[in-house]
């Protein structure tokens, strides 16, 4: 602390205030022009979404459990995947209903038709 009550910038060896200089900013790398293809499948970390993801569109059956729950011990949604999340599944019926599916309380998925998926996810 100077005598002013204020600390003061720092002074590293080998420089004093009068020599410092700046580093020069061209040297500095630029990342503006790189360009980098990011996968989000690949990004993932949950294998049923990223095949619910792709099978976005498609008629599902969807089989959940929630425990403590009468009218939902075992239930079955059936509809089109609108789309998939880390902990959700949105689907719709034709009757207009919109359901929004935990998946922590999903058992599994069935669908009448083959379905696309990601061949050697790790």
């Amino acid at each position: 602390m100077n005598s002013d009550g204020y600390y003061q910038n720092p002074i590293f060896p080998g420089t004093s205030l009068n020599n410092y200089t700046v580093p020069n900013q061209q040297s500095v790398p630029s990342y503006e022009n790189t360009q980098v293809e990011i996968n989000p499948l690949n990004m993932e970390q949950s294998y049923i979404e990223n095949i619910l993801r792709l099978n976005k569109g498609k008629k599902a059956k969807f089989y959940v459990t929630i425990p403590g729950s009468e009218e939902y011990q075992n239930k079955v949604f059936e509809g089109i995947i609108e789309q998939a999340g880390r902990d959700h599944i949105i689907v719709s019926n034709p009757s207009g209903e919109w359901y929004l599916i935990l998946m922590i309380y999903l058992d599994f998925v069935t669908f009448d038709e083959p379905i696309n998926f990601i061949k050697d996810f790790k």
